[in-house]
């Protein structure tokens, strides 16, 4: 089993213990922020099921129906999880209106508060595990999972914060935070659903991107210049087609074993998936 499917599966236990103790925590309290945290880490182990399997599909070899691999599951999943946020998101803005609109007691206990601190411990290893793996390999879904993380552990210290704002007798204020959590959840199912967008429909990397495979194009021996240079991503991954510049006075070998050189060096490029090189000869 890959780093990165034992990594979802972590999140995936993880979470659904997070989960039962935010249960817990909610039927003691009947705080309605509580139970929409709750239904936040409910939306992780979704998420974390779909991006396993995505993960599992995008590592698939290429084949005669997709000759360029798998690579655009991962975004996808990263699209599923933007939906299921959004979604999420709107049903508790909707109740905690209609919580605020009604009147409630609520009861925040020192075991409600030790619950909540539990769970933004836990979420800040998940995040820290996913947020590194995640810069290492430049997985969507993975990365996509770590801003969910870290906005979890926002929304679990609001929760907090408002309970112990309840606890002094303003009840109000737990619909308010839970209002709160309702946006956060919407703004990072946005977030994460227009950056897998991008990834889908195949747009430009970075400029800092291009500059390194132009330099690493570059520094082969008898490249003069690059005239053209045109890469997008194909899921979490690079395409790219470069013209270089050789001498015109060199032997068609020759210009064919630069080219082949320039294209070995970019395929080493750990984002790089696939590279096509056209000679120019000046």
């Amino acid at each position: 089993m890959k780093k990165k499917e034992k990594l979802t599966l972590l999140a995936v236990a993880i979470n659904v213990l997070l989960f039962g103790l935010k249960i817990y925590a909610y039927i003691f309290s009947d705080s309605l922020a509580i139970l929409s945290d709750s239904f936040n880490s409910l939306m992780d182990i979704l998420s974390s099921i779909v991006i396993f399997f995505a993960v599992k599909v995008s590592s698939k070899k290429a084949d005669s129906d997709h000759p360029f691999g798998h690579r655009s599951a991962e975004p996808i999943a990263g699209l599923i999880m933007a939906i299921f946020a959004t979604v999420l998101g709107f049903e508790v803005i909707k109740d905690a209106v209609i919580s605020i609109l009604r009147i409630r007691k609520i009861e925040i206990t020192t075991v409600t508060l030790m619950i909540m601190t539990a769970a933004i411990i836990l979420k800040l290893v998940i995040f820290s595990l996913f947020n590194s793996y995640a810069k290492k390999i430049n997985s969507p879904a993975i990365k996509a999972s770590a801003i969910d993380y870290r906005n979890d552990i926002i929304v679990t210290f609001m929760v907090i914060l408002g309970n112990i704002i309840v606890y002094s007798g303003f009840n109000i204020v737990d619909g308010i935070i839970a209002i709160l959590v309702g946006g956060f959840i919407i703004y990072s199912g946005i977030r994460i659903g227009i950056e897998n967008m991008g990834f889908l429909m195949g747009k430009r990397p970075p400029d800092e991107i291009i500059d390194k495979l132009k330099d690493i194009a570059l520094s082969v021996g008898g490249v003069k210049a690059l005239n053209d240079v045109r890469a997008h991503y194909l899921g979490s991954y690079i395409q790219i087609e470069i013209h270089i510049e050789v001498d015109k006075n060199i032997s068609t070998e020759r210009s064919h074993d630069i080219a082949k050189e320039v294209q070995r060096k970019l395929l080493e490029n750990d984002l790089v998936d696939f590279c096509f090189v056209h000679v120019d000869p000046v």
